[in-house]
C-alpha cells in the first residue's frame, strides 16, 4: 500500500510518477523500496488518469446500523425461560453428587 500511496502523493502533488520520484518519496517515507515493485507499480500506472479514476472512485460510508432485533413475547420469553431450566441439574441433584466424592 506504501507504493500506492507514494503514487498518490506524487499526482497530489502535480509531479510525474516515475521510478526515480517513487523511490524518493518512499525512502523519505522510511520505507525501503523494492526496485521490482517500483517498476511494477509504474508499469501498471502506465497510461491511466488518476486524477479521472479517483474522481470516479466512489466514496467509502460507514456501515449502516444492524437492524433491531425482533422483539418476543413475554410469553415466549417465559417458555424459553423453563425450557432452560428443565434441562438443568438440580441443587440437589448437584449437591449428591459432590457428596459422592467426599465418601
Amino acid at each position: 500500500m506504501e507504493y500506492v500511496y507514494g503514487a498518490l502523493l506524487l499526482n497530489a502533488a502535480g509531479k510525474p510518477i516515475d521510478e526515480k520520484a517513487l523511490s524518493g518519496v518512499l525512502t523519505a517515507a522510511g520505507v525501503s523500496a523494492d526496485a521490482a515493485r517500483v517498476k511494477a507499480l509504474i508499469a501498471s500506472l502506465e497510461g491511466v488518469n488518476l486524477a479521472e479514476v479517483l474522481a470516479k472512485a466512489e466514496t467509502f460510508a460507514a456501515p449502516a446500523a444492524p437492524a433491531p432485533a425482533e422483539k418476543k413475547d413475554a410469553k415466549s420469553e417465559k417458555k424459553e425461560e423453563e425450557k432452560k431450566e428443565e434441562k438443568g441439574v438440580s441443587e440437589e441433584e448437584a449437591a449428591e453428587g459432590l457428596s459422592a466424592l467426599f465418601g
